[in-house]
């Protein structure tokens, strides 16, 4: 199991009228999670892009348990459980910092997807490897 910790202060342009969180934020704050923890990984969108792999978002799913506000200091987990094969799931826990407590949970499933051909493919094999060594070394 490999982890990331992304945080994120919420803007005042992200929350509704009733001062929480609108609920496709959300979404977005897996996205930026889940990029950064790929980067940390050495493992840049970009780079894959460049290299003719794209990954759409296959399956998603959310879980919106207590909300957030504006000015919340929110860690966003990113976690993968297993070895990336021709899709990767990742999966989410939201909390505000210093909190236990669980704001949002959920997962995404992207698949490794050729660009010239629109053809799922394998994980790259830097991308598995990668994957493979941060796993040993939790």
């Amino acid at each position: 199991m490999i982890e990331h910790v992304y945080t994120h202060r919420v803007r005042y342009r992200e929350v509704d009228p009733m001062g929480l969180v609108y609920h496709t934020h959300y979404l977005d704050y897996f996205e930026a999670a889940r990029t950064e923890f790929l980067r940390e990984m050495g493992l840049a969108y970009k780079t894959l892009e460049d290299a003719g792999v794209i990954m759409p978002v296959v399956d998603l799913a959310v879980q919106y348990k207590r909300p957030a506000h504006y000015d919340d200091l929110l860690e966003i987990l990113a976690r993968v459980r297993q070895l990336p094969e021709t899709r990767i799931r990742i999966d989410y826990e939201v909390r505000r910092t210093g909190e236990d407590l669980m704001l949002v949970t959920g997962h995404v499933s992207l698949c490794f997807v050729d660009a010239q051909r629109r053809r799922p493919i394998r994980a790259p094999a830097d991308f598995r490897r990668l994957f493979a060594e941060s796993n040993q070394t939790d």
